[in-house]
C-alpha cells in the first residue's frame, strides 16, 4: 500500500471518526448527561462544602465541552484506527476492506473501552475520592496497556497456530489465551472502591451502561462509516493503478 493510499485511508478515518462522535454525541446527550446531573445533584445534597467558585459553567460543560471532547476524540481515533487498518489489511485474514474495518472496529471496542471498563468502571464526575483520581487513572491505563499488547500477541499466535489448528482452532486457543491473561490481571491489579457508602446504585448503573451505550455507537458506527469509505477509497485505487498499466505496456510494442 503505498503512501498516498495510506494518507487516503488516514482522511477518510478523520472522517469517518467525526461522524461517529457525530452519533455518540446524541447517545451522550440523551442518556449520559441526564445521569451526570443526577450524580452532582446527590454529590452537591451531601456535601459540607458550598459556594465555592465555578471556573465552567454545567451548561457549558453539557453543551460545548461534551462536543468538543466527544467530536475531537472521534476525529482522534479514526485516524489511529484508519492507520491500524492500512497495517491490518491483507494481513488478519482474506476479509475485504468492509469486514476488515468491522472487525477492527469490534476489536478495539473490546481491547480499549470492554476489557479495561470491566475492571476499572467509569465514575460520575464529582463523586468519589479526589486524592485517588491520579492512582484510578493510571492503572486504567496501564489496563488499557496490557489489553491492546495482550490481543496484539493473541493475533500472532492464532496466525502462528493456524496452519498446524486450522483458522477456527487457532482462533479459539488464542483467544481463550487472551482471557485467561486477562483475568489473571484482573486477578492481581489492585480494585478501586472510591464511591459514598449510600450513593445510589441504580444512578451508579445507570451512568455506567450510559458510558458504555456511548463506545459502542462511536465503534459501530466508525466501522461502518469507515468500511465504506475505505471500500470506495481502494476501489478508487486499483481503478487507477489499472488505467495506467495498459500505457506502460503499450509502449514497448509501439517501439518494436
Amino acid at each position: 500500500m503505498n503512501s498516498a493510499t495510506v494518507r487516503n485511508l488516514l482522511v477518510r478515518g478523520m472522517l469517518a471518526g467525526l461522524i461517529a462522535g457525530l452519533f455518540a454525541l446524541v447517545v451522550a446527550s440523551l442518556l449520559g448527561e441526564p445521569q451526570v446531573d443526577a450524580a452532582i445533584a446527590y454529590e452537591e445534597a451531601h456535601s459540607h462544602e458550598h459556594g465555592g467558585v465555578e471556573v465552567v459553567t454545567r451548561s457549558m460543560q453539557a453543551t460545548a465541552g461534551l462536543a468538543t471532547g466527544v467530536l475531537v476524540y472521534g476525529v482522534a481515533i479514526g485516524g489511529i484506527a484508519a492507520l491500524a487498518f492500512s497495517f491490518a489489511l491483507g494481513r488478519v485474514g482474506r476479509f475485504g476492506p468492509r469486514a476488515t474495518a468491522a472487525l477492527l472496529a469490534g476489536a478495539a471496542f473490546v481491547t480499549v473501552y470492554l476489557v479495561p471498563f470491566l475492571k476499572y468502571p467509569a465514575n460520575p464526575p464529582s463523586v468519589g475520592d479526589p486524592d485517588s483520581l491520579d492512582k484510578r487513572t493510571a492503572l486504567y491505563f496501564l489496563m488499557v496497556l496490557l489489553s491492546v499488547l495482550l490481543a496484539v500477541a493473541a493475533t500472532i499466535v492464532g496466525k502462528r497456530l493456524a496452519p498446524r489448528l486450522g483458522n477456527w482452532n487457532a482462533s479459539v486457543v488464542a483467544g481463550l489465551g487472551f482471557v485467561v491473561v486477562i483475568g489473571l490481571a484482573y486477578a492481581f491489579l489492585p480494585s478501586l472502591s472510591e464511591l459514598p457508602k449510600h450513593f445510589p446504585g441504580m444512578l451508579l448503573w445507570r451512568f455506567r451502561i450510559s458510558t458504555l451505550a456511548v463506545q459502542l455507537v462511536l465503534w459501530t458506527a466508525f466501522g461502518l462509516t469507515f468500511g465504506h469509505l475505505a471500500e470506495r477509497a481502494l476501489g478508487s485505487a486499483v481503478r487507477g493503478g489499472s488505467k495506467e498499466e495498459p500505457a506502460s505496456t503499450a509502449s514497448p510494442a509501439a517501439t518494436s
